[in-house]
């Protein structure tokens, strides 16, 4: 996988900006000697925001993009004036992609339709300028709020691909045989298990030029929802696809185990799975006859459809393609489906080469100079000769009540 363009999981370190520091400011004009406060509000920082692209299919260029900052809020000035919000960060990802807590494996959001944006982590709120503390026993405030502070986080985002049929079964089922006869996608194919290695996609053409996708994704083996194979990495790419295609080939050694095997994973992964549509097809079907055929028809579940096809010589293709369509604009499909219940990253359904992943980030010195001066602004002994107690009589009676104490 570390060779391939498709990636569907990876893990960035993401931190908002933090707020802009309140201004302790007076007026100072000709004539004007008692001027007040007039400090600024402080700039919020900014968030980072995940936006849908319909146009990608790969969380790529986050794999080389690992640190993603927004931009701190100015501080305030003078005559109220406002600090610049800090710049926004968006994070353009594919439709259908989820965000986990790197650290607890918390599910926090997700994005499934083209432009839809999500504000991943807030920009803190801009400190109070001095003016807002005046009041009749305070004319003179000589502090003002320090911004929020910026919110820092290790998140994973998984790809989980949006397709009408998802296309489950054993290595060596022909699945991928299926998916490059029925449309122009072209996967890997060859007579050795495991010969996929990474979902893919196809549209598949239907009549009155309609169409609908067709998503392949490595085989299951038992005990792929503990771990054991590829399918755990990859069962995530079928939990929103709307009609489960089972394939099971004529010369398994039971047609009805098999299927049963396969539902239980697809059971032990996400339950919500079971209340998808079901197809089975029988595939390698050229190498049977009519009599055989109906032999296997009397075994095999009544409450799920069957088609028997061969992706080599086409037979049944045109039946299976009525029977997915059909499952496909079924009324059930057209409702509004509830939403999914992301279950929470474990360590099974991490991948460990990203969770290994350690952050190395030494602030800049620009950083290292804006922390200093958010420091000083809040810190006394910055008021300097402009705030000295001595300027403003109305503050004699509070600085004899001080001495007598």
């Amino acid at each position: 996988m570390a060779d391939s363009n498709f990636i569907d999981y990876v893990k960035i370190l993401c931190r908002s900006g933090k707020g802009g520091a309140g201004s302790r400011h007076f007026h100072r004009a000709k004539y004007v000697p008692k001027g007040g406060p007039d400090g600024g509000d402080g700039g919020r920082g900014g968030h980072i925001i995940l936006r849908g692209n319909a146009n990608m299919w790969t969380l790529l260029p986050l794999k080389y993009r690992r640190h993603i900052f927004a931009g701190n809020g100015q501080s305030g000035g003078a005559g109220r004036s406002f600090g610049k919000d800090g710049d926004d960060v968006i994070i353009e990802v594919p439709c259908g992609t989820v965000v986990f807590d790197a650290e607890t494996g918390e599910f926090l959001c997700e994005v499934t339709s083209d432009g839809e944006e999500v504000k991943l982590l807030k920009g803190g709120r801009g400190g109070l300028g001095n003016w807002h503390f005046k009041s009749a026993t305070n004319r003179t405030p000589r502090y003002a709020q320090p911004g929020e502070p910026a919110i820092e986080r290790s998140v994973i985002l998984e790809l989980k691909m949006l397709a009408d049929v998802g296309l489950v079964g054993f290595p060596n089922a022909g699945k991928s045989t299926l998916l490059s006869a029925v449309s122009a996608a072209r996967p890997k194919i060859a007579d050795y298990p495991f010969t996929t290695m990474e979902p893919q996609l196809g549209i598949v053409s239907y009549r009155d030029n309609r169409s609908f996708v067709m998503a392949d994704i490595p085989g299951i083996i038992e005990g792929a929802s503990e771990g054991k194979g590829l399918g755990l990495r990859f069962l995530r790419h079928i939990e929103r696809n709307a009609v489960l295609l089972f394939l099971v080939p004529a010369d398994a050694d039971d047609i009805v185990e098999q299927y049963n095997i396969l539902l239980n994973e697809l059971q032990q992964f996400n339950p919500q799975l079971a209340d998808k549509h079901r197809i089975l097809a029988i595939s390698k079907s050229d190498m049977l006859d009519q009599e055989l055929m109906d032999e296997i028809a009397d075994t095999l579940p009544a409450d799920v459809p069957f088609v028997f096809i061969s992706s080599v010589t086409g037979q049944g293709i045109t039946e299976l393609k009525d029977t997915l369509w059909r499952a496909i604009t079924d009324d059930s499909n057209r409702l509004a489906t509830p939403d999914i219940v992301h279950r929470p990253l474990d360590g099974h359904h991490r991948v460990r080469e990203e969770d290994d992943f350690i952050f190395k980030y030494e602030p800049t010195e620009e950083e290292l100079a804006e922390e200093a001066e958010d420091l000083r602004q809040i810190s006394p002994d910055s008021w300097g000769e402009d705030y000295d107690d001595g300027f403003y009589p109305w503050d004699e009676d509070v600085e004899e009540e001080d001495d007598q104490q």
